[in-house]
């Protein structure tokens, strides 16, 4: 059965939240619960999905809002990649920049790694380490199903920020080039943000990688 994907829009800076979704296996793992935990935990509970983990691209406040108050009331483990731990463990003091308040999140179970597999039911993503818009970004690439979870790298028609602390226009270039343009043109990107993509509409038209 197919890998399905179901997007949320999440919190003040509409950050997409995915649920990847095994249908035979009625299992789900949440990728970037950025706030609305409620949210969250409904949409699971409408479909009678269990979450297995919690994945993230990267640690900017509003992709990690969340996971103080889910892990509450499902104590499922939290992969972060560990260069962008900074970015974790001051999430608070990121919200308070914009005037917003998160909850500390809590500490992140399983470190992140470039080329590891990690599995959503039958299903194999293979974790891309990304820096750039943040140091520890990470995406994660489902090759047979020609599926990218792409944080804030890659967006239609645009790039990730890269002025913000930690950032770097030159290291983001680099890592859409090698590890996210390698993939095939056909490939379905899910952004961090905003709708979703494909790697030829990008590689095609997208002003920031002519």
């Amino acid at each position: 059965m197919a890998l399905r994907v179901k997007d949320l829009i999440l919190g003040p800076l509409e950050t997409n939240c995915y649920l990847l979704i095994d249908d035979s296996a009625r299992e789900a793992v949440i990728v970037d619960p950025g706030s609305e935990a409620a949210r969250i935990r409904a949409a699971l509970d409408d479909e009678g999905l269990q979450a297995q983990a919690i994945w993230l691209t990267h640690a900017h406040f509003d992709h990690v809002g969340a996971i103080a108050d889910l892990v509450e009331t499902m104590p499922v483990p939290v992969y972060l990649h560990p260069d962008d731990r900074v970015l974790y463990d001051n999430a608070t003091v990121q919200a308070a920049v914009y005037g917003l308040t998160v909850r500390a999140p809590r500490q992140p179970t399983d470190p992140l790694a470039h080329g590891q597999h990690l599995h959503v039911g039958s299903h194999v993503a293979r974790c891309l380490h990304t820096p750039g818009h943040a140091p520890g970004h990470v995406v994660f690439a489902f090759h047979d199903e020609r599926i990218v979870l792409a944080g804030d790298t890659l967006f239609a028609g645009s790039i990730g920020r890269t002025d913000l602390q930690f950032a770097d226009h030159a290291t983001l270039l680099r890592s859409i080039r090698e590890q996210l343009l390698t993939l095939p043109d056909e490939t379905v990107v899910h952004p961090g943000h905003g709708p979703r993509t494909t790697i030829g509409a990008e590689r095609r038209s997208n002003p920031f990688l002519s």
